[in-house]
């Protein structure tokens, strides 16, 4: 099939990297033409494992292309996915005015008698699909003929090619048949299990699935407080809830709290959604309130140990909201770096991926800490270690030499990455979060 992707960003890009190597001929279109250059030499703007190799492939098959021309992508593709940006405004509700904009613009390029499957990828509200089909009709030529589909994307940063190439379950919304029967054959290749659905269901699925994994992690640091004041070990109590095939493992790390693009945002919308039509969601706002609880727990933790953070020096390690992406955005590392700043510390950071988009987006936090080349090389001269990200290379990196590097040799490890028996038995004072035992170095 012949498919256009509006917006070649983290979303747009990934999905038409995937399409593209099902078989599909794919156009991603953007208006930022410095971004299509790039892409068109063969190099990718973020980092996403097994997306450079895709993009690179079914570039040279002339199964991807790229282009800055709406009119070519409409003109090209049965089937047109809107992937812009949907960024929260001040109250928590979502920004549609990149939606709205790309709306008008396929509205003002569709031709009578090409037929259209319009598909909303992007996290929106619900009736954003009846939005956009207003807004088509609105500004299209008479005659011209096109369905709205709602296709929530189930994208994790760090394994979004298999999540995409092997899905759990695709979501389709659709008010009509022939839309329906195209999207079916769209997905025809993936072998999922498909959920259809109307579109206003769809389009709820997206914030209610994201809120609802925002609350088994703030339910889990919760519990975490409890183990800290208790003496029981949070990892344990994981175990134990989530050997129960009703709730399940995943999402049930303690830590210092969810970040990254979708969770914080997706929450805040879905309470505004939820505002609006009058049916308040209390449970996620103290959802919101658990997570952000969770940084301020750290740094009392912090302050008790160090007493005062000025002039201390501390090493960090992890930028990304999360391991194997380099996406610092609403990263709760960037957070705590932020704050550590703030009250004088003298930090080192080291992340394998993440430094680059800090430098970009934050340098007024970035110019006052000193970037090293290795975890190793970030210890040195400290009197703590902080872990913010749990990426794996951190559990293997050299702690001989580590403990050599220390003033003083104190981890604090804020994703429980680290085994606390093995880093007392290399004379390390360990604090993770909620882990209530005590295990300062050789008791």
């Amino acid at each position: 099939m012949n498919i256009t992707i509006i917006g070649s960003g983290y979303v747009g890009l990934t999905s038409g990297a995937c399409f593209a190597e099902v078989g599909h001929h794919v156009m991603c279109v953007d208006n930022n033409a410095k971004k299509i250059e790039t892409l068109l030499a063969g190099d990718i703007p973020i980092y996403e494992p097994g997306l450079e190799d895709l993009v690179v492939k079914n570039v040279a098959s002339g199964h991807l292309q790229f282009t800055t021309s709406t009119e070519v992508g409409v003109d090209h593709g049965e089937v047109v996915f809107i992937a812009v940006p949907t960024p929260p405004q001040p109250d928590g509700s979502v920004d549609l005015s990149y939606i709205e904009r790309v709306a008008r613009e396929i509205a003002a390029v569709l031709k009578p008698g090409q037929y259209r499957v319009v598909v909303d990828k992007s996290t929106v509200p619900v009736k954003t699909g009846e939005k956009v089909t207003d807004t088509i009709s609105r500004y299209a030529e008479e005659g011209v003929e096109f369905d709205v589909v709602s296709n929530p994307e189930f994208l994790r940063e760090g394994c979004a090619v298999d999540d995409l190439m092997k899905p759990d379950r695709i979501v389709i919304g659709a008010n009509s048949d022939s839309a329906l029967a195209l999207m079916q054959k769209l997905y025809e290749p993936f072998m999922a299990p498909v959920l259809v659905t109307d579109i206003n269901s769809a389009e709820l699925i997206k914030h209610a699935a994201n809120s609802f994994l925002a609350l088994k992690i703030s339910y889990i640091n919760a519990v975490s407080e409890v183990c800290e004041a208790s003496g029981a070990d949070v990892e344990k109590v994981a175990e134990g809830i989530g050997s129960d095939k009703r709730i399940g493992r995943h999402f049930l790390n303690a830590g210092l709290g969810y970040g990254g693009s979708c969770f914080p945002k997706d929450l805040a919308a879905f309470i505004a959604i939820a505002d609006q039509i009058g049916v308040p969601l209390n449970l996620l706002k103290e959802v919101q309130r658990i997570n952000a609880r969770q940084l301020d727990r750290f740094l009392d933790a912090l302050r008790e140990k160090l007493w005062v953070l000025k002039e201390k020096k501390i090493a960090v390690w992890g930028l990304s909201f999360k391991p194997d992406t380099d996406d610092v955005r609403e990263s709760v590392a960037i957070k705590l770096l932020e704050r550590l700043v703030e009250e004088g510390a003298e930090v080192s950071v080291f992340d394998p991926k993440g430094t680059g988009k800090a430098l970009e987006f934050f340098p007024e936090i970035m110019e006052n800490v000193r970037v090293a080349a290795s975890p190793e090389q970030a210890t040195e001269g400290v009197e703590t270690l902080i872990i913010a990200t749990e990426w794996p290379e951190f559990a293997s990196a050299d702690f001989v030499k580590v403990k050599e590097n220390m003033v003083t040799p104190v981890i604090f490890d804020g994703r429980n990455l680290l085994e606390p028996d093995r880093m007392q038995e290399q004379g390390f004072e360990y604090r993770g979060i909620g882990r209530g035992v005590d295990l300062s170095a050789g008791a």
